[in-house]
């Protein structure tokens, strides 16, 4: 009888100890950037017994980790490709991919320049630097002045997939830290052009239509949008643990959702706005 007391505060340490286990989620550079720290901030402090390991790596090293067992969750800006899905197969293991909304990228320039719309080809001859005058794309005759992003930021490189088929830079390209930054050097150069998120853009800019098509929530809803990419969440059937479950189900709430539009993406449910286009 004496070792119960012993043997109770044991059991009660383990089931402690279980209960802190960290939430593994490893992949997409988009995701973890910036929204993953968001919707962790906000997960834990509604389940502080779930603490959670973000790392972002890239989509690829994700999957990769999943199926080796590292990670509870993979983020990925893109659909598993037919390699992976062949390993998993390989490895007697199904995905499970949960789209939790869109990641969109406007191409901006300054209010005051007159060109409007741009085609899929313009915009990446510009950034690689084929074309360097806006009069060769029906502007004034002016250099054009390619705004981007350094190396510091894996957003960099999601840019060369989604709109230059990851084709180098135009050498004379200038580098910022942030996209918000980029933005408000457009804002200040009628010559220049740059990259931003969705949502608000600093007075003086304007995003341009690409092939004609706005980037816009309803447009990248229906498909029709170049510049953007589904963002899901991968776990392996029947491997999901509590806490992953737990934590997917957070992002596709109203609370997590809200966050997902606040940070500039395209949530995967639709929300009610107010006059000024907030999320309520």
């Amino acid at each position: 009888m004496k070792l119960l007391p012993v043997l109770l505060a044991t059991a009660l340490s383990l089931c402690g100890a279980a209960a802190q286990t960290p939430l593994r989620i490893e992949g997409s550079n988009t995701f973890g950037e910036k929204l993953g720290p968001l919707l962790v901030e906000a997960f834990e402090k509604t389940n502080p017994d779930t603490p959670v390991d973000l790392v972002a790596n890239g989509s690829g090293a994700g999957l990769t980790a999943l199926l080796e067992g590292r990670t509870d969750i993979a983020p990925t800006s893109r659909a598993a490709d037919a390699d992976e899905l062949r390993l998993a197969r390989a490895s007697k293991l199904r995905f499970r991919a949960q789209s939790i909304g869109s990641y969109g990228v406007v191409v901006i320039v300054n209010d005051k320049n007159p060109v409007r719309s741009l085609s899929l080809r313009q915009v990446r001859d510009i950034f690689t630097g084929k074309i360097t005058n806006w009069k060769q794309v029906g502007g004034p005759d002016a250099r054009i002045r390619p705004f981007i992003l350094d190396y510091s930021s894996g957003a960099r490189r999601g840019f060369q997939e989604l709109a230059m088929r990851y084709e180098p830079y135009a050498s004379g390209a200038r580098d910022f830290s942030s996209k918000q930054a980029i933005a408000r050097a457009v804002a200040k150069d009628a010559n220049a052009i740059g990259y931003a998120d969705m949502g608000p853009l600093p007075p003086g800019t304007r995003a341009i239509l690409i092939n004609g098509i706005p980037g816009n929530r309803t447009a990248i809803n229906q498909g029709l949008y170049p510049y953007a990419r589904t963002l899901y969440l991968y776990t392996v059937r029947g491997r999901e643990t509590r806490a992953a479950k737990k934590f997917i189900r957070f992002v596709l709430s109203r609370d997590g959702q809200r966050i997902i539009y606040g940070a500039g993406f395209v949530p995967r449910m639709t929300l009610r706005l107010d006059r000024e286009g907030l999320a309520f």
